[in-house]
């Protein structure tokens, strides 16, 4: 199998020839690491994909400048069946190649940076691996399954750096000069900062939003950085091989205590427009979204844990029915930063400023905005959370 001349052009569709990615990118067989995937397909829902069983398909799907999904719910394509179909939110899976370099970049590695990162399908891994030698990578997951398995195809590929299963909000092991972490976070642990070496560099995707969160630490032992011009959405961290349920969008579908009025602007779909998502996310976070449209109709509908829902309905370039209600009137504030961005003409979350306390407290300001974001819990793995060690196929 000629999985060289593939590397080498997903390579070259992906960044710069001059780049020091170029050569990483062409020596990883992207494929060892993704043997079997899964894809969303109409009529079947999430559908199994077997490498073996279609080699040209799996070299095309592997060095494709493409994110693979190798979890659903709690259940890695590596040990389905063929006729299996689960249902749930994609849990882990192989990231875009150019995503994950601009990452890289964000961090501005040096050819002595010792790195921390999370281990996913091992991929990225590798990368960092081929790009800074395997002692100055350590990688981390707290899934064991995705440990295992990332160590066994990395050392098939020649490969060793250090992995340990680990939970990214917790204790980190040993120090480091840059942490960057390919799950998105809902704040920055406050043992980052501890794990930081002088002068080190955090990346991270805030958990809910687009954000690419740069800092450097500072002598106070906190950290001061941006958020960055571009976007990203990493899956948030979980403490299983799946994430707790969520309640339904169903109560958005009652008249039990809603207020109906008529919304300022037209339905759109929020989860794909990454500013507007960003801003929603900092202004009510836990914020969950969905959005459909049939016959030129257009139905968005805003959930939060704490009850209140918003359900939009209208045309495109009209002026939508509203019901809502809850303890956040949530199309209400959606309205206001819509307003807010037509006004400025911009939205403050990219590009605001980044400080970090030592106890990990974020601040972000632009401009007369501020917003601050405590640094998360570490996880608590429910009993029975480990996946099934195994020898991966």
């Amino acid at each position: 199998m000629d999985w060289q001349a593939h590397a080498a052009a997903l390579a070259d569709a992906t960044v710069h020839p001059d780049s020091l990615w170029h050569p990483a990118i062409a020596a990883t067989p992207r494929h060892l690491f993704v043997p079997r995937w899964w894809r969303q397909l109409p009529d079947l829902g999430w559908t199994l994909r077997a490498g073996a069983d279609e080699p040209d398909r799996w070299m095309n799907a592997a060095y494709s400048n493409r994110t693979l999904v190798t979890r659903v719910g709690d259940l890695h394509a590596d040990h389905a069946q063929p006729d299996d179909h689960p249902t749930g939110l994609p849990t882990s899976s192989s990231t875009l190649p150019g995503l994950i370099v601009a990452l890289f970049d964000h961090a501005l590695l040096t050819d002595h940076t010792n790195v921390l990162c999370v281990t996913g399908s091992g991929y990225g891994t590798a990368l960092l691996a081929h790009r800074l030698t395997d002692t100055a990578v350590t990688s981390i997951d707290i899934d064991p399954y995705l440990v295992s398995a990332a160590t066994h195809r990395l050392g098939v590929t020649g490969l060793h750096p250090y992995l340990e299963v680990r939970d990214i909000t917790g204790e980190l092991p040993g120090r480091h000069d840059r942490i960057i972490s390919t799950v998105a976070l809902p704040g920055i642990p406050p043992t980052w900062l501890a794990a930081l070496n002088d002068h080190g560099r955090l990346v991270t995707n805030l958990a809910g939003t687009g954000l690419i969160l740069v800092a450097d630490k500072t002598p106070d032992g906190g950290a001061r950085g941006q958020i960055a011009p571009d976007h990203a959405g990493f899956m948030a961290t979980r403490a299983g091989t799946d994430y707790p349920p969520q309640p339904g969008n169903r109560h958005a579908w009652t008249d039990d205590g809603e207020t109906v009025t008529t919304g300022r602007y037209p339905v759109i779909q929020v989860a794909e427009t990454w500013e507007l998502m960003s801003a929603m996310a900092l202004a009510v976070p836990g914020i969950r979204h969905s959005y459909t449209e049939e016959d030129g109709v257009r139905t968005a509908v805003m959930s939060h844990p704490d009850g209140s829902w918003a359900r939009a309905t209208g045309r495109r370039g009209e002026a939508p029915t509203v019901h809502q209600t809850g303890p956040r009137p949530l199309w209400d504030t959606l309205d206001a930063i819509r307003h807010d961005w037509l006004s400025d003409g911009y939205l403050p979350v990219y590009g605001a400023t980044a400080t970090i306390d030592p106890d990990g407290t974020l601040h972000l300001t632009r401009r007369n905005w501020t917003t601050v974001i405590p640094p998360p819990e570490p996880i608590v793995r429910p009993r029975g959370a480990d996946s099934a060690l195994g020898t991966p196929p």
